[in-house]
């Protein structure tokens, strides 16, 4: 008598198996690899010390700093950080960076979409060499433009005041977003606009309705990275803004810091105007730096 076979097909577990095998044939890494590994994981590590040590030291006392600069607070002082909102104007900075950031960002994408688009889907002579004058304007070092901004700005009537240097920022923003929007766009397949036309859509509304739901990855990304340039953008807005309810946090940092080496440098309110700067975006990298890195990636290789 024959013995009874399980009713379950050896198939049914091969795709488990081959799992298994292909894992424990994987290849070790190459030395190389583990090298770049190691001193990633190194500069990873020296960046949290920074960071960790700057927090520590926001809390201390200027003169315990100087007698133990790598020390820890025994009795944090956090009057250091309404010290420099206090003294240092940092309240109407922080809202003023926020609406220069924000209303700058918005509008890159806003302008820089539509053109990003007609780039990626226009293949001429006319987009080519448009394509190229936006990639040469990602070479163009920001010292060079200070001086006809400032002179542009003033006879605009605009130096001095937060419209001016959204503007500004806007300008400096186009280049680089329209290239990282056009690789976006570039990627998303043409079928869609052609079913869109088949159903009775326009132009405005296939890339309304179509086009941009597809690339709010992108968009986003480029709303991001913008909103991160201008929240540490500190040239332009030294140059071009004067009044103290005018000024960004970068800029109040930097007349903090002068103020202090006038008045007696207190290192723990100084430590701490370097905390509030760099808070909202080591909060950003924490919660977008996956979104960031796979945004840039993909729009930039397309």
């Amino acid at each position: 008598m024959t013995p009874k076979t399980s009713g379950t097909p050896r198939a049914s577990r091969t795709p488990k198996t081959s799992q298994r095998a292909k894992a424990s044939r994987r290849k070790p890494q190459s030395l190389p690899m583990r090298i770049a590994t190691g001193v990633v994981w190194v500069v990873v590590a020296a960046d949290i010390a920074l960071i960790g040590w700057i927090l520590l030291t926001s809390l201390r006392d200027g003169t315990d700093i100087l007698n133990h600069p790598f020390g820890v607070p025994t009795h944090p002082k956090f009057g250091n950080y309404s010290k420099v909102f206090s003294d240092g104007g940092f309240g109407q900075a922080a809202l003023n960076s926020v609406l220069v950031a924000v209303l700058s960002s918005v509008l890159a994408v806003v302008v820089a979409a539509p053109c990003a688009y007609a780039l990626a889907r226009r293949r001429n002579r006319v987009s080519g060499a448009m394509s190229m004058t936006f990639a040469m304007g990602l070479g163009v070092p920001g010292q060079v433009m200070v001086v006809p901004l400032f002179i542009g700005m003033a006879k605009a009537n605009l130096d001095d005041s937060q419209p001016g240097l959204i503007l500004v920022y806007l300008g400096l923003a186009m280049p680089f977003t329209v290239y990282l929007l056009t690789g976006f766009f570039s990627g998303i397949p043409q079928v869609l606009e052609e079913a869109a036309v088949l159903d009775g859509a326009g132009a405005l509304r296939t890339f309304t309705k179509v086009i941009l739901p597809v690339a709010r990855g992108g968009l986003i990304t480029a709303f991001l990275l913008q909103f991160i340039s201008a929240w540490n953008e500190t040239l332009f807005a030294i140059v071009l803004t004067h009044s103290q309810d005018k000024v960004t946090l970068p800029v109040a940092l930097s007349n903090f810091v002068q103020e202090a080496q006038l008045n007696g440098l207190d290192w723990g309110a100084m430590f701490a105007g370097v905390c509030v700067v760099l808070a909202p975006m080591i909060a950003l990298f924490s919660w977008l730096g996956s979104r960031i890195i796979q945004g840039m990636t993909v729009g930039i290789g397309k």
